[in-house]
């Protein structure tokens, strides 16, 4: 009977054919858009889970997410110190100028100015030169990206300047830095440098980094920081998902993201099933004929849900593959790498397409179980 059941299955091709095509474009579309949501989403806490050195993030208590910083009195740092439980805690500049280069390219960048003395947040990823350069005067670190968005077109080298405010640095190294979600060039200089490449306030800390000493969480360590010193202290996954969070509340992502899962969602469910479901209304006469000659109900549900699944799978299949390759082929792009598929949504998707082709299937069971054989003869 299962052999049966594929050949009622594959005798029309092009109707075939159609419900393969319904799934597996539905599949694509929605691996597609909730993988590059994932990915958007990720990018915004790129910058934070960069820093390795660091377990617990200190800023102003009124700071939401790290694109949104208020200085911080160099009395803070000490106050943070001074916590039972802190192993080390230094000062992270950050601020947004205009890197310039000799060639009159120019770009806003975002600058991340490092403890002089332990360069505790450098970035370990290197692609060329070493962070440890930067204790050279006027030294920075570009990302690669960064870098081919100031000199492109031309190849990896060292040594080349940059102007910020009037300030000349050289770059020392060009790192791998995981995409921001602006995507500005991401430097890296010491903090006694950074901090004049915007103009002068009175206070320039903008976050403190630090890590609990042994026995102490960075969960734990931050509860300290916030009951004693009254700062905002997050440890880098919750910082992490504030900033995820902040987009997701206070943009038009989800928004426009939702509307293209949706009508994929639509699409699976109104398209497949209805024409999985006009298959087997098409197909009542052979299903009589097999009912008039014995085989029992329980027999005809199995056949109709080996069709659905047949159909799935394949369709499914298809659909991850068209999305397998989309995302090979644009993940290498300076632009759109890091999003890629996630398996947490392919299984998502997967178990969305299950469900469509069982409830299109249980809309054409019925149509077949109370069918009377004796129809097939009149």
């Amino acid at each position: 009977m299962n052999f049966v059941a594929l050949r009622m299955l594959t005798g029309d091709r092009s109707k075939y054919l159609g419900l393969i095509f319904a799934i597996a474009f539905s599949t694509f579309l929605l691996e597609n858009q909730t993988s590059i949501f994932a990915g958007i989403m990720k990018r915004t806490g790129n910058q934070i889970t960069d820093v390795t050195d660091a377990d617990v993030w200190i800023m102003d208590p009124a700071s939401k997410y790290f694109e949104e910083t208020k200085p911080l009195k160099d009395t803070d740092l000490l106050r943070v110190r001074g916590v039972a439980g802190v192993d080390y805690a230094v000062r992270l500049f950050k601020g947004q100028p205009v890197a310039r280069t000799p060639r009159g390219k120019f770009s806003s960048s975002v600058v991340l100015g490092l403890d002089d003395a332990t360069l505790i947040g450098a970035p370990r990823k290197m692609v060329l030169g070493s962070w440890e350069r930067l204790r050279e005067p006027q030294a920075v670190v570009v990302d690669k990206a960064g870098y081919l968005l100031l000199f492109p077109g031309e190849p990896l080298e060292l040594g080349r300047t940059l102007e910020m405010n009037d300030h000349l640095v050289r770059i020392v190294g060009i790192s791998d830095a995981a995409a921001s979600f602006a995507s500005f060039p991401i430097i890296h200089a010491r903090y006694s440098e950074a901090v004049n490449f915007l103009g002068r306030e009175r206070s320039q800390m903008s976050f403190v980094l630090a890590r609990p000493s042994a026995g102490v969480t960075a969960e734990e360590l931050a509860r300290r920081i916030n009951t004693t010193t009254g700062l905002k202290a997050r440890t880098t996954e919750e910082f992490r998902w504030d900033c995820i969070r902040y987009y997701l509340e206070n943009t038009g992502i989800p928004v426009n993201f939702g509307i293209t899962i949706g009508i994929a969602i639509i699409v699976g469910l109104v398209v497949s099933g209805q024409t999985f479901y006009l298959f087997t209304v098409e197909n009542l006469k052979q299903f009589g004929a097999l009912k008039a000659i014995g085989v029992t109900n329980g027999r005809l549900v199995s056949m109709i849900l080996l069709q659905a699944l047949t159909v799935g799978f394949v369709g499914y299949a298809l659909g991850t593959g068209m999305a397998a390759v989309f995302f090979e082929v644009f993940s290498r792009q300076v632009a759109t790498r890091g999003i890629i598929l996630m398996w947490e949504n392919a299984v998502g998707v997967g178990v969305l397409m299950f469900l469509v082709v069982i409830g299109a299937s249980l809309l054409s069971i019925r149509r077949v179980l109370v069918l009377e054989p004796a129809s097939v003869f009149r």
